[in-house]
């Protein structure tokens, strides 16, 4: 039996498939019964509908549905056969893209898409900044350095990610006092080894540092 060609044409000018809103068992019924692909200037609707099912011909076995409705589309008019030079069934690719896009299909991946993304946003959260609560030690040479100034020179290293807090001096023996200072840092952007690098560079002043504590916020 050979496909109704004008009732298809008809029925697909308004809808995607022959039932529902997925492929399904009934648009393999009625492909099957289509001889070749009809032709896009006389039947638009029905060419673009074959080349969306033929997409599908690995997974014709495992489509939902049942053939029923398909069988209304079955008997009567046929598709015209296609002329010699344009058949070749050897050349086939069941798999290979269409040439005919299909609008309805693309629709609702691009509805999809933009739904997860919407989604995605809305259910998205900023990233956490890791950050710690540093206490350092900066011990001078001995008791006549100058810890005013020396305190002016570790402040005075600016880095992105680095915030310098509260001070004092605290008394370690001999009349030495050294500077206990209070930072906070970005733990991605800011080395706390690399930061007392840098304050070892002020070897005027600085004997050494040592981390006293350290804390995450």
């Amino acid at each position: 039996m050979s496909a109704n060609i004008a009732k298809l044409e008809q029925h697909l000018a308004t809808s995607s498939y022959v039932e529902g809103y997925v492929p399904s068992q009934a648009d393999v019924t009625v492909f099957k019964a289509i001889a070749a692909a009809p032709d896009a200037a006389t039947n638009p609707h029905v060419a673009r509908w074959y080349s969306h099912i033929k997409s599908y011909a690995a997974e014709h076995a495992s489509l939902p549905g049942s053939s029923t409705a398909g069988e209304a589309f079955i008997g009567g008019e046929s598709a015209p056969a296609p002329a010699a030079e344009e058949e070749d069934d050897d050349e086939i690719d069941l798999f290979g893209s269409d040439d005919e896009v299909d609008a309805d299909a693309e629709r609702v991946k691009a509805e999809r898409v933009a739904a997860y993304n919407a989604k995605k946003a809305a259910s998205g959260k900023a990233k956490t900044i890791a950050k710690s609560v540093v206490t350092m030690d900066v011990k001078p040479w001995d008791d006549e350095t100058d810890m005013v100034a020396l305190e002016e020179a570790v402040r005075s290293i600016e880095q992105d990610g680095l915030v310098w807090g509260a001070s004092k001096l605290v008394a370690i023996g001999y009349g030495i006092k050294k500077l206990q200072i209070t930072l906070v840092v970005e733990d991605e952007k800011v080395s706390t080894d690399e930061l007392q690098e840098k304050i070892a560079e002020f070897e005027d002043y600085v004997q050494s540092t040592d981390i006293a504590a350290m804390q995450k916020l």
